[in-house]
């Protein structure tokens, strides 16, 4: 079997970690399995580097961020190398370019386009344990280093994975899988075992930050199965995996409090008007997530939207350069908001379970602020004074996963 195996920064966030990696690196080596590992940089040298590059430079160039960045990957892989090299087993490093990981142009948030892995391949079939920095690549048109923004190296690694068509991916973190709820902050969550693509995916996308949407992505697309798991144990994780078992009416609560509120009031109600509001924000490469319409009164409407809180300051200038053009009356701002959603494969076949998310909510004094559904979810904005507590009682309320409940009841 060919096994990819990813360690995050907490991982190898020192040589007492690293030395803990290389040994179950080696463990699954003898165990007859080749090995490619995709490895984050330790602790918290990104954020250390961000700090540094901000002390010289609070603007600086975004090629030469990558250039600075790339570097916290390139020391964990080439010291647990060393460190696999010290339990008698041959190993060898590359960056995201020499493992041929082509990206495009887009530096800091650059996608995979293609993964070439001849170096790879080679040194699998030289039988050696290959090191894989993650969250990086090269343009092959400009030759550029580029980084893959956030969840790059989950990234890497399942498309790694698909690329050289390995048998599974796993994800070593500092939980051990994919939780019912945030266990700090419902402290009877339980740890799923399974979880398909389609319910991680929107679980990954609502604010459960244990595995990443892109790399869920690249899961599904080429069916990689992925287990989640722990790096400070030995036990089985969560498994992310098409799945034919019957599927839970709510299999996760997450809840993200990342997000900010942007409402246009007074908007001219005509047709076109979202187009001018929303195609400025995708150029400027804003993520929106939640919108609202309001009904039309009086030829007007008003329009709610929610952003990253990161991208606040530059949504809301766009959001106000469009509300003067169009002479709608104001734009409001609220930061202080909590995104909590329900995920659950079963609701498909199960009606009601919206009517009950929203009187668990109204029982409990909690105002919902905008509600967003697809198949799968149901989302509830509410203050973020609210947002743990919305979570808890949802919890309490659904006890997920939960196959049968009579969610109408």
């Amino acid at each position: 079997m060919l096994i990819v195996q990813k360690y995050g920064g907490t991982s190898v966030a020192s040589p007492e970690r690293i030395s803990a990696v290389a040994d179950r690196i080696c463990a699954t080596k003898d165990a007859g399995h080749d090995v490619v590992v995709v490895v984050s940089a330790m602790g918290k040298t990104t954020d250390e580097l961000i700090a540094l590059a901000s002390a010289v430079n609070p603007d600086p160039p975004a090629r030469e961020m990558d250039m600075l960045l790339t570097a916290g990957e390139r020391i964990s892989m080439a010291l647990t190398a060393m460190a696999i090299a010290k339990r008698g087993v041959e190993a060898v490093s590359f960056t995201g370019s020499q493992a041929g990981i082509l990206t495009d142009a887009a530096h800091g948030a650059a996608k995979i386009t293609e993964i070439r892995g001849t170096r790879v391949k080679e040194s699998l079939a030289d039988d050696k344990v290959v090191i894989v920095a993650g969250f990086q690549g090269v343009d092959p048109e400009s030759r550029e280093i580029t980084t893959l923004g956030r969840g790059g190296s989950d990234a890497t690694a399942v498309a790694l994975a698909a690329a050289l068509d390995a048998d599974a991916c796993e994800i070593f973190t500092d939980v051990d899988g994919v939780y019912t709820a945030d266990p700090r902050i419902v402290p009877t969550a339980r740890k799923l075992d399974e979880v398909s693509f389609e319910e991680m995916l929107e679980l990954s996308a609502s604010g459960a930050g244990v595995l990443m949407s892109r790399s869920v992505e690249f899961g599904r697309r080429f069916n990689i199965p992925i287990h989640v798991r722990s790096s400070f144990n030995d036990n089985q994780g969560t498994w992310v995996k098409e799945t034919t078992m019957e599927q839970a009416v709510i299999s996760g609560i997450a809840h993200d409090t990342s997000e900010a509120k942007l409402t246009i009031r007074g908007v001219p109600d005509f047709p076109g008007i979202a187009a001018q509001l929303f195609e400025p924000m995708a150029t400027a490469d804003i993520n929106v997530d939640m919108i609202v319409q309001n009904t039309s009164t009086d030829g007007t409407t008003d329009i709610s939207f929610t952003v990253p809180k990161s991208t606040l300051d530059q949504a809301r200038t766009i959001a106000s350069e469009i509300a003067n053009s169009m002479r709608a009356r104001s734009v409001d701002v609220d930061s202080s908001i909590g995104k909590v959603s329900l995920v659950g494969a079963g609701m498909k076949s199960h009606p009601g379970v919206a009517a009950a998310v929203f009187r668990v909510l109204a029982d409990a004094s909690i105002n919902i602020g905008m509600i967003s559904t697809s198949t799968i979810r149901i989302s509830c904005v509410v203050a973020e004074a609210d947002t743990d507590r919305a979570v808890q009682v949802l919890h309490e309320r659904f006890e997920p996963p939960n196959v049968s409940e009579e969610v109408g009841a």
